[in-house]
């Protein structure tokens, strides 16, 4: 028999939108993975109904990513007839799975090792689990990467997490994602990621470079997330665009969510029409990065999306958010993994009904002022929200509560969740002492304890 040390090494990467698959093949690209014998991608269509929707290795620009992978191989179509979001194997039937899908993808008695997104959930969760001896990597393509690992992961999983990728989306923050098993984090070279968009770039041709540079919308189906209605979704694209056109925006463009439906397009255009500007819904599927070039927008709006940070970040637009306000109250419970996200969106990134200079009006001042520190207030918010994984986080989030709590920073928590931590902004002094009681130092101990575990198991 061969000896594990002669095996052959198959690394598996999983993405589940073509954004994720751009940046592993820019981190791959970059030279952030070590040489091994055969390497698979693992695509999954997570749409609730994935017949109607374009899977990632079928989306335009895919083939210019593809040659970096020796395979490209179909979660769903491995697991049919059920659907990727909802399905997870018993736990006795692990060890099944995991002789099926060596044989069904080839694998053989290969080494295999795992590179994940959204390790959090499934189906990322479920291949982590059913290679229980595969060592992990996992890639955040978005701002949740900021905030505190969703769910507690079993330990059998964190410890087996090497390395955290991202994208350096906010310069200078570190990610909260794993920590709480000591995983560290590394910034995937921007560069890198700008030349994979370019050469997806390449392949949209449904659409020009036009004469005037327009105001990009970028639409996301908040309500299907159940976050909001229909109808309140409605009524904040319709702002975006009388926000667009007030800063004086005659060519607008909007990017549906690809569910997102169809009527709420043409009343964006009935509104732009009324105001005199031109609207066009583009429903192309199309990287909001990719618009960024070909578009070359001179304003992109949008709520909380990913993309308002590339757009600032790596190509220098001007961006503007709205409804952050509304979804800071509404984010339900507090440790809602969009609540980092929305917090850097309106921390970070001026309202759209302000005429500061990042807008548009260059010579008014505006009203607005970004967070000057974000870490700090991350690392306040991770801990409310995440107080038993991060309890190393208490003085940081006490700290920034002592000093600059007052109306504006308040809207970033809740003074219930503040009162049972017994932190500053709470609703009674009285209970202040709450988490020096036996409980709370038990609660303490338990979580020091699972991190020398956890590297003792690293070492």
């Amino acid at each position: 028999m061969t000896t594990s040390s002669h095996r052959r090494t198959t690394r598996v990467f999983y993405a589940s939108t073509l954004y994720g698959a751009a940046t592993l093949a820019a981190a791959i690209d970059a030279g952030l993975f070590q040489a091994a014998d055969r390497s698979v991608l693992v695509v999954s269509n997570n749409a609730g109904t994935p017949e109607l929707t374009p899977a990632v290795h079928e989306m335009p620009g895919f083939e210019r990513l593809r040659h970096r992978f020796d395979s490209v191989l179909s979660w769903n179509e491995t697991i049919a007839p059920f659907h990727p979001g909802g399905w997870v194997p018993r736990p006795d039937d692990l060890p099944i799975w995991e002789r099926h899908l060596r044989l069904a993808w080839g694998l053989g008695d290969d080494t295999v090792e795992l590179v994940l997104e959204s390790i959090q959930v499934s189906p990322a969760l479920t291949l982590a689990e059913i290679f229980t001896a595969a060592r992990i990597e996992v890639y955040a393509d978005g701002l949740m990467s900021y905030g505190p690992t969703r769910n507690r992961l079993d330990l059998q999983v964190g410890a087996r997490v090497r390395r955290l990728l991202h994208l350096d989306l906010v310069p200078g923050l570190v990610p909260l994602l794993l920590t709480e098993f000591g995983v560290p984090s590394q910034a995937v070279p921007t560069p890198d990621f700008l030349r994979v968009l370019d050469q997806l770039g390449d392949t949209a041709e449904d659409f020009g470079t036009p004469a005037v540079r327009p105001a990009l919308l970028l639409g996301q189906y908040l309500a299907a997330l159940g976050i909001i209605s229909e109808h309140e979704e409605e009524e904040l694209h319709l702002r975006m665009v009388r926000g667009a056109v007030e800063l004086g925006h005659t060519r607008v463009v909007f990017k549906p969510h690809p569910t997102a439906p169809v009527l709420w397009s043409r009343r964006l255009e009935e509104e732009a029409s009324k105001l005199g500007a031109q609207l066009t819904v583009l429903d192309a599927p199309v990287l909001a990065e990719v618009l960024y070039r070909r578009l070359k927008p001179a304003l992109v709006v949008g709520c909380f999306s990913t993309a308002l940070f590339t757009a600032s970040a790596f190509f220098g637009i001007p961006v503007a958010r709205t409804g952050t306000d509304m979804l800071l109250g509404r984010l339900s419970p507090y440790q809602n993994s969009n609540r980092v996200p929305v917090t850097l969106v309106h921390a970070l990134v001026p309202p759209l009904d302000d005429d500061g200079p990042s807008v548009g009006r260059p010579d008014d001042g505006g009203t607005y002022r970004p967070e000057p520190n974000p870490a700090e207030l991350v690392a306040a918010v991770g801990f409310v929200m995440q107080p038993q994984m991060h309890p190393e986080l208490r003085p940081a989030a006490e700290s920034f509560l002592a000093g600059r709590l007052d109306p504006h920073t308040l809207r970033y928590f809740k003074r219930r969740r503040l009162t049972t931590l017994g932190l500053p902004g709470a609703v009674g002094p009285q209970l202040v002492r709450i988490p020096q009681n036996a409980t709370a130092r038990r609660v303490v101990r338990r979580a020091r304890r699972l991190r020398r575990a956890v590297l003792r198991l690293r070492a």
